[in-house]
């Protein structure tokens, strides 16, 4: 978990979505006066002292102890399956954060904030202009919210079309031309999330619909437990939030799949999976294979003089050992790519020009050092 101490230039989107942690309670309006964001197993660990030191809660002969317990908002998930969803979209992060850097050709970081059990509309009540995505999640039944904080959005789409990023907080809807570049910066964030998860469960996840205000979005009952998950961005000197609102009733199905053991072993087979799958796709990999008659160098003025009928000299290749011609009259390299990798000579084959591979080229010595040393 990523911590965020007091810094002289605050993120007021992640301050404003933190605040919904805080119940409206006299004791944790008290206890969030001042507050400074600490991770979430620091912030637990303050809350368990708090109560420890509530003279209402005795251990040992005497009155039954008893500690407080709001039904509004019921932990229903485990600590380690948070820890297993802060692991996993730790690497979501991580994984984003490297798209949008090439994406964006500019520097981007996105954190963890925090990983809570919230009710759903006090998470709604915090969202005030912001981009949000609603998706379908296959194969379990129901729907979760991608949000992005207009912010960031606009300093991200005003990176793309060719600005600095310094487009400031936009309230209002967007054209067609920041709809697709949106839709766009959206996609390679589900591209993310879909690799993210594979370590846990392979899960699709598809745009259903987009809104931009989330009094029309209410993909569960106002009551119902869900899984917020806080990022904040960071693109140069600008900053925002972004965060997932994931229904309990979503991942009910999946729960006995979040466990930190679990995670890191499916981590491990898919560091295995990967390899097996990048020589699968090296082998269908296709490149470029070019039959070179001959190599030689002209001045400007002999290139302007070139007329129909003249003749070019080629240089013939020669073997570095001995010094004198590899191949017969008539032997071209063959290259894939810039490098020369196998030598033969012209034909025909039926109709078609064909190459007949004589002699198989060893590579240079740079090229075998470079391959010994990595």
């Amino acid at each position: 978990m990523t911590t965020v101490e007091e810094d002289p230039s605050p993120n007021a989107a992640v301050e404003e979505r933190m605040g919904i942690s805080s119940a409206p309670t006299g004791s944790q309006l008290k206890a969030a006066e001042g507050r400074v964001f600490l991770p979430l197993r620091k912030r637990r660990h303050l809350e368990v002292s708090q109560q420890l030191a509530d003279p209402r809660l005795r251990f040992g002969p005497g009155p039954l102890s008893y500690e407080p317990y709001d039904f509004r908002r019921p932990d229903k998930l485990s600590k380690e399956h948070l820890r297993s969803l802060q692991l996993l979209h730790e690497s979501f992060a991580n994984y984003f954060a490297g798209s949008l850097a090439g994406y964006l050709r500019a520097q981007v970081q996105i954190e963890v904030v925090s990983v809570e059990q919230v009710p759903y509309d006090e998470y709604m009540r915090s969202i005030s202009a912001s981009l949000l995505n609603i998706l379908n999640v296959s194969p379990l039944a129901g729907q979760m919210i991608f949000e992005t904080d207009f912010g960031i959005l606009f300093s991200m789409m005003d990176r793309l079309l060719g600005g600095t990023g310094a487009a400031g907080k936009i309230v209002r809807d967007l054209t067609d031309i920041e709809k697709m570049l949106a839709d766009n910066i959206v996609n390679h964030a589900l591209d993310d999330l879909r690799t993210a998860w594979e370590a846990v469960s392979p899960l699709d996840f598809d745009v259903a619909s987009t809104e931009t205000s989330s009094q029309f979005v209410q993909i569960v009952p106002g009551n119902d437990t869900v899984v917020l998950i806080l990022f904040e961005v960071r693109m140069g000197d600008y900053q925002g939030a972004m965060s997932l609102c994931i229904p309990y009733l979503l991942i009910k199905p999946i729960l006995s799949k979040l466990s930190a053991q679990r995670w890191f072993s499916a981590s491990k087979k898919r560091e295995v999976h990967y390899g097996a799958q990048l020589a699968k796709r090296l082998n269908t990999t296709r490149v470029p294979c070019v039959a070179r008659l001959g190599t030689t160098k002209l001045t400007t003025g002999k290139l302007m003089d070139l007329r129909e009928g003249d003749v070019l000299p080629m240089k013939v290749a020669l073997d570095p050992d001995t010094g004198k011609p590899v191949g017969k009259i008539g032997t071209v390299d063959i290259m894939i790519g810039n490098q020369v990798k196998f030598r033969g000579k012209t034909g025909l084959r039926g109709k078609n020009l064909a190459v007949l591979v004589e002699a198989i080229v060893s590579p240079p010595d740079d090229l075998i050092s470079h391959k010994e040393t990595n």
